[in-house]
């Protein structure tokens, strides 16, 4: 009778979640439909009769700003670039609080490694190529998207670049670096020094208990529960890619291309194949979950190295509290519903006792504290296998002037998502997060002297 009951209540727990997900998903793909509406209309109704005239070879921006290295925004996990989802902004328009920002559209389910070589492509320019190795193991594509201009072509050790990394984007950015220093990509004589600065906010270093109550099994972080919202999620994308319909897949893009899922390519076998398990990305494990469990983090870390001579900033959020010893979640409205109940069962997680720790000395304990998406402990520095430079951040003048191969990491109080997608929910503290990041990046991360800005030139 108990078992019944548990089983009961974990349905009804599974229904809830998936409710909240769906509708929270339609939302913000409503939200962004009835933007572009709204200004379509606008524009119709308020068209302007005045000529602009536009004198060739000026800019809007100032003279020198092509001497700033860009400050490149990767999105995390089920996010989006500028493009996509129309004029909807993933961090929350906080790319227009600098002068050369650029937001890159990437698979939002797509694997860390996928995302990495798909970064490079959008920046450097080209058609991604995915190694042949990895797409014969992985079943896909060697090649994917192409980039007839990159958005930074000049890009190499004398012109590095700022990345910002929110959640799986902030290690999508150190395998990106690790690919870099290994000289990965073909036709390119690359180097870690590429990378002038990682910033990470709310990064999923170390992985997360949130993907073991969402439905990967603990036991190898690689296979999922019959029935979990993972499992849900998974029957979604697999047909919502083989409708492949162009107006919603312009719209949003999981990112699959690659592995020629639709209908036209599959046909009709292929979408059952996919769906029961026997082929697609779910299948040979190259999509982004199993990256984010504690084991596929740790198999991820084993070759990724913090480089000498770039700067490395990790902000750690945090939405839980100790009442009585016991960790609960710190705020009732302070969390967005999305969020709530997850804080609450990662607050409570346990490691199943028959099965074998993702490492040796873990701890439960030591994972409770998080965001709703990530344990805050995964969020500060790359700490397994191998325990990275670190530095922990009470005031950030207190740091300076920064040294280059130091995580160091601060911790601020909020879920997953309140630094991105909607700006009014942070209020003022939106603001002085990223002003706080564009700001070391224009004045504290340097390798030979400080940028000059557009408002500081000298004569």
């Amino acid at each position: 009778m108990m078992r019944l009951w548990i089983s009961y209540l974990q349905l009804v727990e599974l229904f809830v979640s998936s409710l909240v997900h769906l509708l929270y998903g339609f939302y913000i793909f409503s939200s962004a439909v009835a933007g572009d509406l709204s200004q379509a209309v606008s524009e119709y109704f308020h068209k302007s009769n005045v000529n602009v005239e536009v004198k060739e070879g000026v800019s809007e921006r100032g003279a020198n700003d092509d001497d700033l290295p860009p400050i490149v925004l990767v999105h995390g996990i089920f996010g989006f670039g500028q493009g996509r989802l129309g004029a909807l902004s993933y961090f929350g328009g906080a790319e227009k609080m600098d002068e050369r920002v650029l937001v890159p559209d990437l698979g939002s389910l797509t694997s860390i490694y996928d995302r990495a070589r798909e970064l490079f492509y959008y920046l450097k320019g080209g058609q991604v190529d995915y190694g042949e190795e990895h797409s014969t193991a992985c079943g896909h594509s060697q090649f994917g998207r192409m980039y007839e201009r990159g958005h930074y072509p000049e890009w190499d050790e004398d012109h590095p670049i700022h990345f910002v990394g929110h959640s799986a984007g902030a290690q999508v950015v150190r395998v990106l670096q690790q690919m870099l220093a290994d000289k990965s990509f073909k036709g390119h004589d690359t180097s870690e020094n590429w990378v002038l600065s990682i910033t990470s906010l709310s990064g999923a270093f170390n992985g997360t208990t949130r993907t073991y109550t969402d439905g990967m099994q603990p036991e190898d972080g690689r296979t999922l529960k019959p029935i979990c919202l993972l499992q849900l999620c998974r029957i979604g994308v697999i047909i919502y890619d083989w409708f492949d319909i162009p107006w919603l897949k312009n719209y949003y893009n999981f990112g699959f291309d690659h592995f020629n899922m639709s209908w036209k390519k599959m046909g009709i076998w292929g979408l059952v194949d996919c769906l029961l398990g026997n082929a697609g990305p779910f299948a040979s494990g190259d999509w982004i979950l199993p990256d984010l469990t504690i084991q596929g983090s740790i198999k991820l870390n084993y070759n990724l190295h913090t480089f000498p001579n770039t700067y490395y900033f990790s902000y750690a959020t945090k939405r839980t509290t100790k009442i009585m010893g016991v960790t609960v979640p710190s705020s009732i409205l302070g969390i967005h519903p999305l969020l709530f109940i997850r804080v609450l069962q990662m607050s409570q997680w346990r490691f199943p006792p028959d099965v074998s720790p993702p490492y040796k000395g873990y701890k439960d304990e030591d994972w409770l504290d998080n965001d709703g998406a990530l344990n805050t402990i995964s969020m500060t520095y790359p700490l397994l296998p191998i325990e990275h430079p670190n530095c922990l951040v009470e005031k950030e003048s207190d740091c300076q002037p920064l040294q280059p191969g130091i995580w160091y990491y601060k911790f601020v109080e909020g879920d997953h998502i309140l630094f991105i997608i909607n700006r009014e929910r942070a209020g003022v503290q939106f603001d002085l997060i990223y002003d706080s990041i564009f700001q070391r990046c224009r004045k504290h991360a340097f390798r030979k002297k400080p940028p000059t800005m557009p408002n500081e030139i000298h004569h």
